[in-house]
Formats: structure tokens, C-alpha cells, sequence
């Protein structure tokens, strides 16, 4: 840890340096996942022509890069900097259930920089932040990002833990962040399948549950690169309760918003993850039920 806090205290300028070294190895000697890459932006715009794709193509790896360096960053990073490079526009939209007194569930989806999204709303919003997190196999990883996400303030709780910690901090005025657009993956988890980017894909239920469970409005924060190191999210309501038990108005809703944002913004989401496995798909019948 020593070493990566070490590491951390260079400026920007130079990470986006390492960055754009990083581009060069990882895309055109090395290849990442590139054929993966290639698959899913084939199969998510088949309107768009060979040229197009392999411009989004390189500007998602250009963006994976910068995230990485971006993350070693932000172990150090002040909060008067990070709220700085992250602009929460309409803040509004979040005072009004404030002032009434009333949590949130804030929903983000893998676009860059969710990171910064998270950590700078915990730096600046009105509520503290409580974020549901899966923690990783390796400790050292786990315990970097966990001290990430909670330098200013963050609260974690853990993916199998969030129906305890909504019961005990339920008199806590707060919101409560997830990211909720990778694949399921556990033959457990309750699953919602739908057309996503032109292909039958399959969703957690978990956002559909934690709505339903807290009966909290749900909000999308849209998050956008507007130039090297700087972000702006927009918050977006997607469904307001009352929830039934059988409703999906959360997870349909959330669905369709993840969808125009990648749309309006494709460089910008995390195309290496492999999100279209076919045993997802086979599992999917299970239940579609919170």
C-alpha cells in the first residue's frame, strides 16, 4: 500500500502520460480482450459500418486506460479535486427528497468514470452514500478499493448483506448507490431478461428488489467524459414508489436508460466485460420476480 500511495502523488499529466503508453501496449501490441470488444459492438450496433465500430472501438480502450490510471489517482486525490473533476449537474433534483426527508437508491451503470462517480458523491452530495459492493478474490485489491470508496465518507455493505443493513439503517437519512448493469453471476441470482443493444440479455433483480424492500425513489446518474480527467453526471428519476410486489417499473426503467446512454455515448462503456454468456441467458427462465 506504501508503494501505491507513493505512486498516486503524481500529478494527472504524468498518469495520462502512462495512460497513453498503456493504449498502445494494451490495444495494438497486446490486444485485450479485443476480440470480445469487436463482438459485442458488432453485435450491439449492427446499423454501424466497419469504420465507425473501430473508432468507438479505440476510444473505449483510450478510456479503459485513463480509468486505470484514474483509480491509482484516487488514492490520494483531495476532495476539493475530485469535486472538481466530477460535475454533479441539476442538484436540485436530489434536495427536493432531502428537504422532504425521504432516501434515494442511486443507480449507475459501468460508464467512466463510475468510480469518480461514486467517491465524489460521497464527497459532495447532501446524504451520506451507502454502496452495495461484491468483494473481489484478491485481499490486497479488495482492501485498496474498499479504502477507495470510502475515504470520504462512503458506507459499504456487502451484496449478501443488503436486505440486514436496509432493516438496520433504515432511520438513516441517505442514499444508496449500486451499480447494477453486469451480467449475473451466480446460478442463484434471480434474473430479468430482456432486449438490451439489439440482444437477449439478462439483468440482476437485485435493483428491482432493493426498490421494492426499501420503497425509496430510484434515480440514474448519467456520467459523461466531457475532456480528459473531468466528468459530469446528470441525475435522471427512473420510477417513484409505490412499488407492488410484482412490479419491474425499476428494473425496466433502469434498463432503458443504461440503453440511451450508451447509445448517445458508446466510447464510454466497459466493453471488454464479458456481458453476453450463454449461460446466463439459459438460466434466465428461473424467476423474474423481486
Amino acid at each position: 500500500m506504501f508503494f501505491i500511495r507513493l505512486l498516486s502523488r503524481l500529478p494527472l499529466s504524468a498518469f495520462y502520460v502512462i495512460s497513453d503508453f498503456l493504449f498502445l501496449i494494451t490495444y495494438y501490441v497486446v490486444g485485450y480482450r479485443r476480440k470480445l470488444v469487436r463482438k459485442n459492438l458488432k453485435n450491439a450496433f449492427p446499423e454501424k459500418d466497419k469504420k465507425s465500430l473501430r473508432k468507438i472501438e479505440r476510444d473505449f480502450y483510450r478510456n479503459l486506460c485513463d480509468y486505470g490510471v484514474e483509480m491509482l489517482k484516487t488514492v490520494t486525490m483531495s476532495r476539493e479535486e475530485m469535486m472538481r473533476r466530477m460535475v454533479f449537474r441539476n442538484p436540485e433534483v436530489v434536495e427536493q427528497f432531502k428537504n422532504a426527508g425521504q432516501s434515494i437508491i442511486f443507480f449507475a451503470s459501468h460508464q467512466f468514470n463510475w468510480e469518480w462517480l461514486l467517491i465524489s458523491a460521497s464527497a459532495s452530495h447532501p446524504m451520506p452514500i451507502d454502496f452495495v459492493y461484491q468483494p473481489v478474490n484478491n485481499k490486497f485489491f479488495d482492501k485498496l478499493m474498499l479504502h477507495v470508496r470510502t475515504r470520504f465518507g462512503g458506507y459499504p455493505i456487502r451484496r449478501d448483506e443488503v436486505a440486514r443493513e436496509l432493516v438496520k439503517r433504515k432511520n438513516i437519512l441517505r442514499i444508496i448507490a449500486t451499480v447494477s448493469d453486469q451480467y449475473p453471476g451466480y446460478g442463484r441470482d434471480k434474473k430479468y431478461s430482456t432486449t438490451f443493444l439489439n440482444q437477449e440479455t439478462v439483468f440482476f433483480m437485485g435493483a428491482n428488489s432493493l426498490a421494492y424492500l426499501s420503497q425509496y425513489p430510484a434515480m440514474y446518474y448519467k456520467c459523461r467524459k466531457i475532456r480528459r480527467g473531468y466528468y459530469e453526471s446528470t441525475p435522471v428519476i427512473i420510477a417513484l414508489p409505490p412499488y407492488p410486489k410484482d412490479s419491474l417499473k425499476v428494473i425496466e426503467g433502469y434498463v432503458r436508460v443504461v440503453e440511451e446512454v450508451i447509445r448517445e455515448y458508446p466510447q464510454g462503456w466497459l466493453w471488454s466485460h464479458n456481458r453476453w454468456k450463454k449461460r446466463h441467458l439459459q438460466q434466465a427462465s428461473q424467476t423474474q420476480t423481486p
